[in-house]
């Protein structure tokens, strides 16, 4: 008869068995929790005096799990999110072990009773249409990479993808139409949890595409480096980055925000909304699985706000005497 209490078959079975067989998890979730374990075990190893391969169920105390995460915040300086990330891996795990072992159950509850932190929500940035002008203009499109970039820009903020799903788009997930009209075309964008989504594509769009995959098989990705090895997210967030610290140059705004991949994406989505667009379809575009996920743009465009608080403002009318002027005023007070 196995050994419940030891900590390490737990381990791999959760990996392994769970997240992969009964969940089927994206891969990127995957290694979300691989790497919260990787960092989580050798602390409690260390405060437990154990090898890793011999830790018991129980050496994982909330009291060391409390102290492995603020060991994440002070020693790695991680941020909150990150903390909370690192404790809902655990608290996975422990719920695994609670459901197949019921002599671990009580062990189980009080590790998922640990709580997670509140942190405060950043504001979202995005980049006013004169900013994002600059920056699709910033590549040098006399040359091959110049209009690959170019390219790349133009599709993140064509279809608001996540760096990652322009990274995976294949050659295969692209249907540009007989003609590059903009009814005609789209791209299937694998996003996550493993849902995929269409998004239509802009002719013009379109015809920055059509050059880097003609002649190439479907199964090939259609953002290459100058290698000819698929780009990677990394890749993407550099060739963002790098054309934002061009821009600042010469538009100071820009240098005052942090430009990247996901800052495309909210632009888009706030682009979107300032154009009419209902928010639903803005939360089916961004591939969001709840609207509140995506209501937080309606809270970040100052614009829609400005023109909101017009249409509501109150004209001045005829003055009105002070209120101390109004006469019985004490009295009526004092009948309520």
């Amino acid at each position: 008869m196995p050994n419940t209490n030891l900590l390490s078959p737990w381990v791999r079975r959760f990996l392994l068995e769970y997240l992969v067989g009964e969940r089927n998890l994206a891969r990127n979730t995957q290694k979300s929790y691989r790497d919260a374990l990787q960092q989580f075990l050798p602390f409690v190893a260390r405060a437990a005096h154990r090898r890793i391969e011999g830790l018991r169920v129980d050496d994982v105390s909330p009291a060391r799990t409390k102290a492995f995460l603020l060991d994440l915040e002070k020693t790695r300086r991680c941020g909150i999110s990150t903390r909370n990330q690192r404790l809902a891996a655990i608290h996975s795990l422990a719920r695994f072990i609670g459901l197949h072992a019921p002599e671990h159950l009580e062990w189980s509850g009080q590790i998922r009773a640990i709580g997670s932190k509140k942190a405060a929500c950043p504001l979202i940035g995005y980049l006013e249409k004169d900013e994002l002008d600059a920056l699709l203009k910033a590549p040098d499109q006399h040359t091959a990479q110049g209009r690959r970039d170019y390219a790349v820009l133009l599709f993140l903020y064509n279809t608001g993808a996540r760096a990652d799903e322009v990274a995976h788009v294949l050659i295969g997930d692209l249907d540009l139409g007989v003609t590059s009209s903009r009814s005609a075309s789209f791209v299937v964008l694998h996003g996550k949890g493993n849902k995929t989504r269409h998004c239509p594509l802009w002719s013009r769009t379109v015809d920055e595409l059509r050059p880097l995959v003609e002649h190439r098989a479907t199964s090939q990705h259609v953002f290459l480096n100058r290698r000819g090895q698929p780009l990677t997210r990394f890749g993407i967030y550099a060739l963002v980055e790098r054309y934002a610290a061009k821009v600042a140059t010469t538009l100071p705004s820009v240098a005052k925000k942090r430009v990247s991949p996901h800052t495309i994406r909210h632009t888009t989505a706030t682009h979107l909304l300032r154009a009419g667009v209902d928010i639903n379809t803005i939360r089916a575009w961004l591939g969001h699985v709840s609207l509140s996920t995506t209501n937080v743009y309606a809270e970040v465009d100052l614009e829609m706000k400005a023109k909101a608080i017009l249409k509501c403002e109150i004209k001045d009318g005829k003055p009105k005497k002070p209120w101390r002027r109004t006469p019985g005023l004490m009295e009526f007070l004092r009948t309520l």
